[in-house]
């Protein structure tokens, strides 16, 4: 049974920092590319960052040079540092993966205020 666990969301002020995990299991996670995707209200749910199997990191535009995608693979874990947030950063994070089926976790609340 794959399970993508999040954690690490919170209500915080512009210019703060917050970091993400993502705790899998029941995958291989070093054969794994990982990904964050984010869904702020309204809108509809978009990348922010992935990380390959071998480390290679990709952003979406709005994020690069804010965000740090990483990746444990003792622990199974991948991260989401994230700096400078601003409001516009605002949504449910989410952790995902892609083992012969798509997988989703559960999401964790990130909120930005101005």
């Amino acid at each position: 049974q794959v399970q993508l666990v999040e954690s690490g969301g919170g209500l915080v002020q512009a210019g703060e920092s917050l970091r993400l995990s993502c705790a899998a299991s029941g995958i291989i996670f070093s054969a794994n590319a990982m990904n964050w995707y984010r869904q702020a209200p309204g809108k509809q749910r978009e990348l922010v960052a992935r990380i390959s199997r071998t480390g290679s990191a990709n952003y979406a535009d709005s994020v690069k040079g804010r965000f740090t995608i990483s990746r444990d693979n003792d622990k199974n874990t991948v991260y989401l540092q994230m700096n400078s947030l601003k409001p516009e950063d605002t949504g449910v994070y989410y952790c995902h993966t892609v083992w012969l089926h798509e997988y989703w976790g559960q999401g964790t609340q990130v909120t930005v205020s101005s």
